[in-house]
């Protein structure tokens, strides 16, 4: 390791003895970050009206304060866009992370402030590599660059020149500190360019020579770079192009339906992959042990979170548990107040503990990311799953995929109907429908007793759809990029009819 390389690992193992305490008194640590928000956002507008001087303990603030959502905040985030402050949080917000979600097709705008981006989004990036070099004492990772698949950010036209919105990752990279930006490559103006098919093009060509040593971003557009490095070269092994290359840092959406793909275009013995949760709003999670496939929820990043039982979902002062009394092996959706100046925000992701002290945890999918019909109650985890195991047993991959309920005219058996795009097309189709239909029953006991006998749900739809149907059908909306992902299950038939519309379908 260089002696920059070394210097930088030095400063980031600083954090080892908060990474233990939080690991070791996670209800103490909560309860820090709580008293510490309400403390700081008392005089701001929200916090007047709900008297936040007043509140003494978690108690008095979820009886006084009601559990939201972006519907509920956009009020106060509007007046932010136009240039007024101390509405959420004291201090100035001048960046908005402008993110559709995976949900909803409307643009949601949401305050980066100084303090979300300094305890939150930059310190959950240094834990992430800090967790990398505990465990790979001989990792050359920063006598390289690290490329980041961003997105865009503009000019904030509501209020010109006085505050900015775009991607995530583009407001990361545009207010990053100087020695992440030494290690970051492409330059900044293509990381940040909005226009994908020639960004991507440039990406490929101004990194091609770099010696990346890890690659960051949602799986789904680093494989659309990756394709294009491999057309641009004839290469099919991208270590043929980064030899150095040794850690994908990913999120956004499941790795599980992804991996194979990985595999198959870096082959390489000594490549290494591990999860973060970096929504718009905070920071939440690292896969802070190679190998696992589960994540380590950080308490100390200015996020104070609460837990609600999906059945209480809907109610104004549901259920609600914090870091001390949650169970492992339960569903949550998952409520936040942030040093971003959201306060009791459902943030839309649902999530299981697989343990507790340390607190890790699983994404299941979304609080309206599911397919529940029939009473099947089918979530993502459920349907990654299952297509995983169907591609591993059928010998193929999967690009991308979505699913939605299908009701029968005739009578009131209905069943779900799958639009995938292969890389690869099974051998035969009835025997992929019949795999994926088989792990979904082993992955989901509700859906295994509607499909029993064919009493309430037929065997699934599914249709092979030409190759680049998912990419064209982002881009025709807009959605190319950053944080825009496909949604993968929905209780509706929107974003499945609309997909359809003009796409040769091959369909069993």
């Amino acid at each position: 390791m260089s002696l920059f390389g070394s210097l930088v690992t030095w400063y980031l193992k600083k954090r080892i003895p908060f990474i233990e305490k939080m690991m070791e008194q996670p209800d103490e640590v909560q309860m820090q970050v709580f008293h510490r928000l309400i403390n700081q956002a008392r005089y701001t507008e929200f916090g007047t009206t709900y008297d936040y001087k007043s509140i003494r303990n978690y108690d008095d603030f979820k009886q006084r304060v009601p559990v939201g959502n972006y519907e509920s905040h956009k009020p106060f985030i509007d007046r932010m866009l136009k240039g007024e402050q101390n509405i959420l949080w004291p201090t100035d917000v001048t960046w908005f992370a402008k993110s559709s979600g995976t949900t909803a097709a409307k643009s949601k705008f949401i305050p980066v402030t100084f303090d979300s981006l300094e305890e939150s989004h930059f310190q959950g990036g240094k834990d992430a590599l800090m967790f990398y070099q505990l465990q790979k004492e001989e990792s050359k990772i920063f006598d390289g660059k690290g490329l980041i698949m961003g997105g865009s950010h503009q000019i904030n036209k509501l209020n010109e020149g006085q505050s900015y919105y775009g991607d995530l990752s583009a407001v990361m990279m545009q207010n990053m500190p100087f020695w992440a930006q030494y290690f970051r490559t492409p330059d900044l103006s293509i990381a940040i360019m909005d226009n994908w098919d020639e960004k991507i093009e440039k990406m490929a060509m101004a990194t091609m020579q770099d010696d990346v040593t890890s690659i960051s971003g949602v799986p789904t557009w680093t494989l659309v770079l990756i394709d294009k490095l491999f057309e641009i070269t004839g290469k099919t092994n991208l270590i043929d192009i980064w030899p150095n290359l040794e850690l994908y840092l990913h999120g956004g959406v499941s790795f599980v339906p992804y991996k194979d793909r990985f595999k198959s275009a870096i082959r390489s013995a000594g490549m290494n992959y591990m999860e973060t949760y970096n929504a718009s709003e905070g920071f939440l999670g690292i896969q802070d042990t190679l190998g696992r496939d589960d994540m380590l929820l950080m308490l100390d990043y200015g996020i104070f979170y609460e837990f609600i039982p999906i059945h209480e979902l809907g109610k104004d002062f549901p259920i609600s548990y914090t870091i001390a009394d949650v169970k492992p092996n339960e569903n949550y959706a998952v409520v936040i107040s942030t040093n971003a100046g959201l306060w009791r925000y459902i943030l839309g992701d649902t999530i299981r503990f697989t343990e507790v002290l340390p607190h890790r945890f699983k994404i299941t999918g979304r609080t309206k990311h599911f397919i529940n019909a029939f009473g099947e109650e089918l979530v993502i985890e459920n349907a990654d799953f299952a297509v995983a195991q169907a591609c591993k047993e059928c010998s193929t991959k999967v690009i991308d995929y979505t699913a939605a309920p299908l009701h029968f005219k005739t009578d009131s058996i209905g069943t779900h109907e799958w639009l995938i795009e292969f890389e690869e097309y099974p051998s035969d189709l009835q025997v992929f429908t019949n795999r994926l239909d088989y792990y979904l029953k082993q992955s989901n006991s509700d859906y295994e007793a509607k499909r029993f006998k064919d009493m309430a749900m037929v065997l699934p739809k599914v249709h092979a759809v030409p190759k680049g149907t998912f990419y064209n059908w982002m881009k025709k909306n807009g959605k190319l990029g950053g944080q825009h992902k496909v949604p993968r299950l929905c209780n509706s038939r929107e974003f499945i009819d609309d997909i359809m519309k003009n796409i040769h379908l091959t369909s069993y």
